[in-house]
């Protein structure tokens, strides 16, 4: 069995997402409705009413890599 770490970083609510990345609160769940193809198979999940995310997919969707890696390098 994998093991998953929802610690992890890399894993996040789709408003925490759409706050890291500078974008409205609703746009994950905008992208995916208009543009599901941007973002790679299991990148993101449902569950119950909340979605969750991968850096992975929000770097597909926006076209930009994660705003946090620019702050750790100074």
């Amino acid at each position: 069995m994998v093991k998953i770490n929802l610690n992890d970083p890399n894993i996040m609510g789709s408003q925490e997402a759409a706050k890291i990345w500078g974008k409205n609160l609703t746009y994950v769940r905008t992208s995916l409705k208009q543009s599901p193809e941007k973002w790679p198979k299991g990148s993101y999940r449902l569950f119950g009413h909340q979605l969750i995310v991968t850096t992975e997919g929000m770097e597909a969707a926006t076209g930009e890599k994660d705003p946090r890696r620019n702050k750790e390098s100074f």
